[in-house]
Parts: structure tokens; sequence; C-alpha cells
């Protein structure tokens, strides 16, 4: 019989199975742009597809099939019609632990409530669910919603430590009855985690989720932290990341030493139509078999930054930037679209990734 206490919540650089987008359509914010939206999503999606299947969730297959079909072969991807409220995977996606006997992993269902009560949620939150019942989930999903946790508050680095904010994680109308003591329970029973790293600095301008973890710091292998800085005291974060930057110096790994710091530039800032800046940030990629998905802003002299330093402290990977101007101007970039699914030969093969109807 297998022992949960087994589980862990695996690296986002270990293998992955395939990875969810859930796919833009009329219902959502994105209406008034949907074309430029859906071109930017096909760009993330063909670079996925390279490297790992595509489980794509929306309520018309027609619309992802109008950008791929004939670009990603059949067996690399899987439309599921359900509905959806946004676009957001990352937030309301299942996260899915393992062990290292191979076992079929647990897949974690928690409550998703619109960052807060800000936005409208029913269908989202019932997308693992649905994906249980038509599907071969089965078992292996487990009820968490009495807790409210988005994918993107969290970061992890596979070895029990898990990154998060203050701001997020104990702001009003997640989990109103919990306090941090009482989080770090949850989340150590459910995650297999053994500590937690809590910063208490750092946002960014426009960003609605309360400062989610992956617009402001990320584990990288090898006891390494990649994270949101700012250079310029003329800007408005200026006092907060540097504040976040010296939290994050005095942090140590579970060996007691301190993490190798990677800076990336907060881009110049992007102001939408009605003069609001918008939260860009290069925290906000992805890491899947062998590659580093790296969202840019069309900012030459920032983007090339960005591109160099993740490059420099991940040789052994190839990074792939990827316009996700459009993506920002919903408040979110690449990782936010994005939910992966980590790499099990046994499990989601039958049913998921199989285009037969």
């Amino acid at each position: 019989m297998t022992n949960k206490k087994d589980y862990r919540l695996p690296a986002e650089w270990e293998r992955q199975e395939c990875v969810m987008l859930s796919w833009p359509h009329p219902g959502t914010d994105w209406a008034d742009m949907l074309d430029e939206v859906e071109d930017c999503f096909a760009r993330v999606a063909l670079a996925i597809s390279k490297r790992a299947p595509l489980l794509i969730v929306c309520p018309d297959r027609n619309r992802p099939l109008k950008y791929l079909d004939g670009k990603v072969a059949e067996n690399r991807i899987k439309i599921v019609e359900v509905p959806t409220n946004d676009t957001w995977a990352r937030d309301f996606g299942p996260i899915t632990l393992i062990n290292n006997k191979g076992d079929e992993p647990r897949i974690l269902d928690f409550q998703f409530n619109g960052w807060g009560l800000k936005f409208p949620a029913c269908f989202d939150n019932l997308v693992n669910a649905s994906l249980r019942n038509m599907y071969a989930w089965g078992p292996n999903l487990e009820d968490c919603r009495y807790l409210v946790l988005e994918g993107g508050s969290i970061d992890c680095d596979g070895n029990g430590s898990l990154l998060t904010t203050v701001e997020c994680l104990m702001s009003p109308n997640r989990n109103d009855c919990c306090d941090m003591e009482e989080i770090e329970l949850h989340l150590s029973k459910l995650l297999g985690t053994r500590r937690m790293l809590w910063l208490e600095h750092g946002y960014l301008e426009g960003d609605d989720t309360d400062s989610h973890v992956d617009t402001l710091a990320r584990f990288l292998p090898d006891d390494t932290i990649a994270y949101t800085s700012c250079d310029r005291e003329n800007d408005q974060h200026y006092k907060e990341l540097k504040l976040m930057e010296q939290e994050l110096r005095e942090a140590t790994t579970p060996d007691g030493k301190p993490y190798r710091l990677i800076p990336l530039p907060i881009p110049r800032p992007i102001i939408d139509k009605d003069g609001n800046r918008l939260p860009a940030t290069y925290a906000n990629f992805l890491i899947l078999n062998g590659a580093i998905l790296l969202p840019v802003y069309g900012d030459e002299h920032y983007d090339a930054k960005a591109l160099e330093r993740l490059g420099a402290a991940c040789p052994q990977y190839d990074v792939i930037p990827i316009d996700c101007r459009a993506l920002i101007q919903q408040h979110g970039s690449l990782h936010c679209i994005t939910m992966q699914l980590p790499f099990l030969p046994q499990v989601f093969t039958k049913g998921i990734i199989d285009t037969d109807e």
C-alpha cells in the first residue's frame, strides 16, 4: 500500500508528461483582442509541443484547432471541451505530486475563487473535476477544496522547500480562518513540503493576484533563485524589490548555505490604454524538458538582459523568448497560462494524449 508521506511536489524542471492550457474564447476578458491573444497562445503551444504534449481545455475545440491543426502531431495534443471562465490554467489547474517508486501520482484539486473573489471562477473551479469524470484520473484526483490555493502562488525546489508570499497566501477572501502557522501545516500535509520561505516584500503594479510568487522569485536547479530586480531608483517598484532582494540574500538552503541569486531586471513600464502600468516580469517563465520559455515584451535592452542572465544561469537549457505583450494586457504572462503535469509514463497516456474520439 502506497504511503502518502512518500509523495512530494516536484520541481518544475523535473520531467513532464504534458502541459495544460486553457484556450481563450469570446466569453473571456480577451473578447476585444481575441485574434491577438490567440496568436500568442499558438506561439506558446507550438513551443511547448516540441518538448511535451499538450492538454488544452476550452468550450470550443475549433478555436485551438484553427491555429494548431496540421502544426502539432495528433499524438501530441488532446483538446477537451469544458466550460471555462478564463485562461489562467496555472491557478486552477491540478497540482501533481509524485513519488520515487513510479506509482501513480496524487493529483490535488484546490479551490480556485478568482484570486480572492475578484473575478468569476465558477467554471474554472470545476475543470479538474470535469477531467476526472471524463478521463482516467479517477481516484488519483483528491478534493482539497477546503483550501484556496493557486498554482502561481507557490514555487517548489522538489526537495521540500516552498517559496511563497505573505501578501497572497494571507490575503482576505482566500483562507481567512487560517493563520500563517495553520497554512504551513495544511501545505506540509498536502504537498509533502518540509519548510516554507515566506517573502514579505515585493509586488508589481497592476497585478491582480496579490503578489503571486511566480511573478517575483523562482527556484532554479542547483540551489538557485531567479528574481525580479530593479536598479532604477525612480521606478515605483525600486524600494519593495530591493527589500525582497535582501530577504532572498538572507534565505538559506536546507543545508544552511546561501542561494545563488540571479537578478532578472524589471522591464521598462508598459502602459495600457487607460494609462495604467501592467505587471510585466521575466520571472514568469516556464521550465519544461530541456527548455525555458521566457516571456519578452518588445523591450530590446531588458529582454536581452533577461535572456543573457537566464541563459548563463542555466546553460543546460535552451532559453526560448516568446513575445507576451498580448498576455500582459490582462495582467498575466507565460507561466500564468500553463500548468505542467509531471512525467509518469503509465499515467495520462491512455485517454488523455490520444485524439481518437
